[in-house]
């Protein structure tokens, strides 16, 4: 069994050919770093940046809960279709020296969607954590915390496989650690934030590099996504009938109002 290798799980063509895309990116930044696909695609061509490709062991929305403990590696991290890596990973798997888990809070932490913890009670501030990005070992606890996320989200009947986690990681005793946001950078405008001693942005990932799934232009280069972003981001303010931050007298009021509905 290698050491360090990173998994990504693809049903259906367009997923597996995002995840083309991610691979390449992280085979630019990591040339010597074992990548593998679970899919569901009958053959594997086109799919050469991939060391092995594994058939998922069921087709569902949440067909990644099946595969993460098949892994083949001791250090896994896993990533979704809609990522690209953006510098190399440096000493980051050196975590699972002292953790059986790491992994990013989710963005949009307000909202009723990610403060769903499936009854849990969970406070503010423990919000979902994002499972598009994460760093695991093959330690008994993960593997037996792993069996009970996959078994519990079948029997919950829940869509987002993010609210059982949450429940999981409040419950449990897993020693976890959660990831500094430029590893799992979902609001690209934090770019127009850092300063160059901040961070290194490693891990991008962004549904708009799916939006050409649903009939809009792809997006192909960062700058795109991050004008993009920085439309969307006005826009939500528009929406909500308060300023803008960014143009607002006091940049912190419109943080300041009920929650929304």
């Amino acid at each position: 069994m290698l050491q360090h290798g990173v998994i990504y799980v693809a049903t259906g063509a367009d997923y597996a050919a995002l995840a083309v895309v991610s691979a390449e990116s992280l085979r630019a930044q990591e040339p010597g770093l074992a990548i593998d696909l679970f899919t569901d695609l009958p053959d594997a061509r086109g799919l050469d940046v991939f060391d092995r490709v594994h058939p998922v062991p069921e087709i569902h929305p949440r067909a990644k809960l099946d595969c993460l403990s098949l892994s083949r590696f001791e250090r896994t991290l896993f990533l979704d279709s809609d990522t690209r890596v953006l510098a190399p990973l440096g000493d980051l798997f050196d975590l699972l020296d002292r953790f059986d888990l790491a992994l990013a809070h989710d963005v949009r932490r307000r909202s009723e969607l990610i403060r769903e913890d499936g009854g849990a009670g969970t406070p503010y501030a423990f919000p979902q954590m994002n499972s598009g990005v994460m760093l695991y070992r093959r330690s008994p606890a993960m593997l037996d915390f792993i069996a009970d996320w996959r078994r519990r989200y079948r029997a919950e009947g829940e869509l987002r496989d993010q609210i059982t986690l949450k429940r999981l990681l409040w419950e449990s005793d897993l020693r976890f650690y959660v990831l500094p946001p430029e590893f799992n950078l979902r609001r690209v405008t934090m770019l127009d934030a850092w300063e160059p001693l901040d961070v290194v942005p490693t891990i991008l990932h962004s549904h708009r590099l799916m939006q050409h799934m649903k009939g809009s232009p792809p997006v192909t280069e960062l700058a795109d996504l991050v004008a993009l972003e920085r439309v969307a981001r006005a826009e939500e303010w528009a929406a909500a009938g308060l300023a803008d931050p960014v143009e607002a007298d006091d940049p912190l009021e419109p943080f300041l109002r009920p929650d929304p509905p």
